[in-house]
């Protein structure tokens, strides 16, 4: 039993470090450019500080910026620094992993796309009324740190910024974002497998406060609660425990709440989640029955919330063993740019090691910051422009905005080149249920119901809209997805799996043919 249990938790703490690494590496991009090139004077500017002004501007940046809960720690790090006030920097904090434009547009095609602008309206109501209180009790919490001496222009500023990049993975930072992913292990320690398909249900007034128990050590990127509150949205699940699920599950993580006590005691941080948790909650009751799907038939249980659980059952265990289990299952499900994440991170971990052994001898700061001989201004060269900090910065943050924006048609490609990875994803599925492999089968049909919601999100993203007429047709595919993904997991009879893979079959077939209709 135990040895199930660890075994789990490694796997949960795995998975959770590898969806993580794309957005940590973009926080630490952030954190050096506002470190190195835009400066103190320049991050107040542009976030504000103790104002309810600067409470929204701190939402805005952070609904522009990808960003997950981890990866805001080195820029809310870097925001201290900068003598900005608590209630701004978790403004930030709390709308930065909650929406980027990929969640968005996966939000945006839900079955009642209104939902999610509500949530995010509700996130702002939330920062802004929380924050606006927490400033007035506690209106000096800026603090004042000596900024270093600014980095003479040229190659020497985006070492500068690499040099800051390496050294938060290999200090403190590094620490708060390791407590973060321990609690999505610690808490699969606490949660049976499966435990929580039956819950979280719309009649149930407890739902919200068993989400907020759950998600607050909980964590999640912004498209895995994203994919959740589609499937809480389908099963007809409790619209106020989704709005927590987001709230504390994609945007609060316990290594952000223990940077917060590190750096601001134990009372402003009492002070902060109390307050939080009951504007939240109060929320989240308010909006449950004017937000719910009334035509949706509610469901008796969902798989939302499974990779929240202990994955490994403890009366079978894996066949090949626990190590070997969890490395298949990483390399079936990690994601191109979750591993081009880690390689970007183990460098900079390298590179963070190598500096720190070298501050005995010579500390790299003091070159970079050492100011460079100047050239006649005869010998300059015409294109030898000197470009302000502050532009570089802006440069860079316009470029990270952009490259989320241009990524939206990367990982969601064109109906016709999805339907063809759903495709394979539904031949593997569908064989292996007939062959009777229910592990082969019971990993590739969640994947095809990825596909499936990328389907709809492509042709909304090219077309601007999603009819119902084909939000339907992948509505019924998904609903046979999972009853076939039930009949799996309890072993139902082989005649009875045929004929609802037949099914299956079927209702792909008329989803691929009302989209590549459409396409004609």
């Amino acid at each position: 039993m135990w040895e199930a249990i660890i075994w789990g938790a490694c796997l949960r703490f795995a998975q959770a470090s590898l969806q993580a690494s794309p957005f940590i590496f973009t926080g630490l991009c952030l954190a050096g450019l506002f470190h190195r090139l835009m400066g103190q004077q320049h991050t107040r500017w542009l976030f504000g500080s103790n104002t309810v002004a600067s409470l929204f501007q701190s939402w805005v940046i952070g609904m522009l910026l990808p960003g997950c809960s981890l990866g805001v720690i080195p820029i809310v790090k870097q925001l201290r620094r900068s003598g900005i006030a608590v209630g701004t920097i978790f403004a930030f904090a709390l709308s930065s992993p909650l929406f980027d434009p990929l969640s968005m547009l996966y939000g945006l095609t839900l079955s009642k796309p209104m939902t999610i602008l509500a949530f995010a309206f509700c996130s702002l109501i939330v920062v802004t009324v929380s924050g606006s209180i927490f400033d007035w009790m506690f209106p000096d919490t800026e603090v004042v740190v000596e900024e270093p001496p600014p980095t003479p222009h040229g190659i020497k500023r985006l070492l500068a910024v690499l040099v800051v990049m390496a050294r938060e993975t290999v200090g403190g930072t590094a620490i708060m974002i390791v407590c973060g992913l321990l609690g999505s292990a610690l808490l699969s320690t606490l949660l049976p497998p499966g435990s929580l398909q039956r819950t979280m249900a719309h009649d149930n007034p407890y739902s919200p406060l068993l989400m907020t128990a759950i998600a607050i050590p909980a964590y999640a990127t912004p498209m895995t609660a994203m994919g959740q509150l589609g499937s809480m949205f389908q099963h007809g699940n409790s619209i106020g425990a989704a709005f927590i699920l987001l709230i504390f599950g994609a945007g609060m993580n316990l290594g952000l709440l223990l940077w917060m006590i590190v750096n601001y005691g134990w009372k402003k941080s009492l002070v902060w989640m109390g307050l939080m948790l009951a504007v939240v909650i109060s929320f989240s009751y308010g909006i449950e029955r004017p937000l719910y799907p009334t035509e949706i038939e509610p469901a008796d249980h969902t798989h939302a919330f499974d990779i929240y659980c202990q994955p490994f059952q403890s009366n079978a265990s894996p066949a090949g063993g626990y190590p070997a289990e969890i490395l298949r299952r990483i390399k079936l499900e990690t994601q191109p740019h979750e591993w081009f994440g880690v390689v970007l991170l183990v460098a900079l971990v390298a590179l963070g090691l190598i500096l720190r052994s070298l501050d005995r001898t010579w500390v790299i700061e003091t070159w970079l910051n050492r100011p460079s001989e100047i050239r006649e201004q005869s010998t300059r060269k015409t294109w030898d422009l000197v470009v302000p900090g502050p532009v570089l910065a802006g440069v860079g943050l316009v470029g990270i905005i952009a490259f989320s924006i241009v990524g939206c048609f990367a990982y969601y490609p064109s109906p016709v080149e999805t339907l063809e990875e759903l495709n394979l994803a539904k031949t593997e599925a569908l064989s292996a249920a007939l062959n009777g492999r229910s592990e082969h089968a019971l990993h590739w049909i969640p994947i095809c119901e990825g596909w499936n919601r990328r389907l709809q999100v492509g042709a909304y993203l090219r077309h601007g809209r999603l009819d119902e007429y084909h939000r339907m047709k992948s509505r019924v595919l998904a609903d046979h997805l999972e009853l076939l993904e039930h009949m799996m997991e309890n072993q139902d009879p082989p005649e009875e799996i045929r004929k609802q893979v037949a099914s299956t079959s079927r209702a792909f077939g008329r989803l691929s043919m009302a989209f590549r209709e459409e396409l004609r």
